[in-house]
Order: structure tokens, then sequence, then C-alpha cells
């Protein structure tokens, strides 16, 4: 059964990929979440590279027929798979070729045949790694003495997801620090003294940050009274922080309505836009680039 109750339709799809199939899954979930009552049995293949391999993933299409999705990138089995398919009157769809088509033109360039070419461990894959470090090593107002070695810092009162924004922006690449505000505890120092970060605040509405806060303390099974849930005081943490942000002129996020992947792109996105307006400026060598402009976004 589905969420609205109603019997799903239930359909096979074979996922075939020379690399880890991550690509194709993640695709899949996309294409299905946007029909409804529709629930499709996975068949993952992996590390596809042999005819042998996809002799026995050809048997199983067979007995299971359904719709075949790939990101095979060598040219005879690509053939073969896509011959069989046709044989076996069975839709088979080469995920990325629309894309890589369009790329292709765009850039003039050729396509790589290296198979799973995305997931090479090369010099970005490295960066990810320590991005990720970085962020559990300055997680929650740790490391503050080596902040200006952040690529941004998040700045926001407690539950407005800091920590994993943090720990998402790592997984892209992104050196993210992340400062709690909390009632008469001032910030370190050198988080307003920094000149090459981006400094970010966090911002929620107080219905919202407590209705977090209370699931937080019912997680806990902690019932005692305490300002971290009174309705006053969290309106004024969030006052507190909104004249801090304004004051530094510190560009900030509304977290109210966003997942924390929707945060992690518009912290992206600021990100760029400071890139974008320092080679449009033309800063000096070695000058730290101009800091983003203040303002919420939604």
């Amino acid at each position: 059964m589905t969420p609205s109750g109603r019997l799903a339709t239930y359909f096979h799809v074979h996922l075939i990929s020379d690399s880890t199939g991550e690509t194709l899954n993640a695709m899949i979930k996309a294409v299905c979440a946007r029909f409804d009552n529709v629930a499709p049995i996975e068949h993952i293949y992996p590390l596809v590279r042999s005819p042998r391999q996809l002799e026995r993933i050809l048997k199983e299409i067979e007995d299971a027929p359904g719709v075949v999705i790939h990101t095979v990138v060598d040219r005879e089995l690509r053939v073969e798979l896509e011959s069989a398919c046709r044989s076996l009157e069975t839709p088979c769809l080469a995920a990325l070729d629309p894309l890589t088509a369009a790329f292709g033109r765009y850039l003039g360039a050729q396509l790589t045949t290296r198979v799973g070419a995305q997931h090479a461990l090369d010099a970005e894959y490295f960066e990810r790694i320590e991005a990720l470090n970085y962020a559990i090593g300055h997680d929650d107002g740790a490391g503050f003495k080596d902040l200006e070695s952040a690529d941004v810092i998040l700045v926001g009162v407690s539950r407005t997801s800091k920590t994993p924004t943090s720990i998402y922006l790592a997984h892209r690449g992104v050196r993210a620090a992340n400062v709690p505000l909390a009632p008469g505890v001032a910030p370190p120092d050198s988080l307003f003294k920094v000149k090459k970060p981006l400094v970010v605040g966090l911002m929620v509405s107080p219905e919202r940050l407590l209705s977090v806060r209370r699931n937080r303390l019912l997680s806990l099974n902690e019932n005692r009274g305490t300002n971290y849930v009174d309705a006053e005081a969290v309106r004024a943490e969030i006052i507190a922080a909104r004249r801090m942000f304004e004051r530094h002129e510190w560009p900030v996020i509304d977290v109210t309505r966003r997942s924390v992947e929707e945060t992690a792109a518009a912290v992206i996105n600021l990100l760029n836009a400071r890139k974008v307006a320092a080679l449009m400026t033309g800063p000096v060598a070695g000058t730290p680039p101009p800091p983003a402009a203040g303002g919420v976004l939604p």
C-alpha cells in the first residue's frame, strides 16, 4: 500500500552500472517520486564490466521484464545490452546520454570512456575527505582558533541545523565550521576577526524552533522546565541573533521551511556569488574578496 492508502502499481526496474550504481539509484528514486501509487522493484547490478556478467543480467531481465536503465560506457557491452533488450521488447535507456550529448555539443569536448570516472581518487576526492575532517573538528564552536581556514562559518542559535548542514557541505568539498549562539555565552572573538571565510547566519521562526526543541527534549526524556523551550526566551534568542547578523552585515538564510540540502544549496550559491563578485571587481592578488551583501534568503 502507498501513503495514500491505494494499491500501488509495482514494476521491475533493472539498474545496470559499470560503477557503483549510486547515480542510477538516485535517479530512479527521483523519477518515481513524480508518480502517485508507483512502487519500483529494483534490481541493481553494479560494477558490470564483462560479457559474462551481462549474460547473467539479461537472463534476470528476461525472467522479470521491466524497464532497463544503464550507465554502461564500454561500447561493446552497450551494443549487446541494447540489442538484447530490443529482442526482449524491453525499454532500455542510457540514463546519462541526453546530458552528456548536450554538454558535448556546448563544450565541443570529447567524452571520456573511462569507467567510473566520477569516482576516481583524484584531488577533489581528497578535498572532500579533508573538508569532512574539518567540519567534524570545527563543530559546535570547536576549533575556534582555526576559523580563518574555513570556506564558510555557519552561525545560529541551537537547533538551526548547523551541524548537518556543515557535514552536507563537506561532502560537496566545502570546509564549513559552525558556531552556536547561546544566551549569556559570548561567541569566540576569532569569529569577528576572520577575513577569508564567508560568515552566514541561520535564522528560524520562533514557532518552528520551539517545536524542534520540544521534540528534542522528548527524545531525551527530558521534561523539566527550562528556558530552552520557553516561548519568550526563545524569541529573545532569535532577536539577539538577528541583531548580531545585521550589525556585522552577514548574509542570513531562513531555515524555517528548508531541508538541510536546500540550506546547503543556498550557502553554495552565496559562495559562488562571492567568487563571481571577486572576479568582476578584479581584486589584487593576496587580498580577500569583498564580503557578500547582507539580507535574508527566504
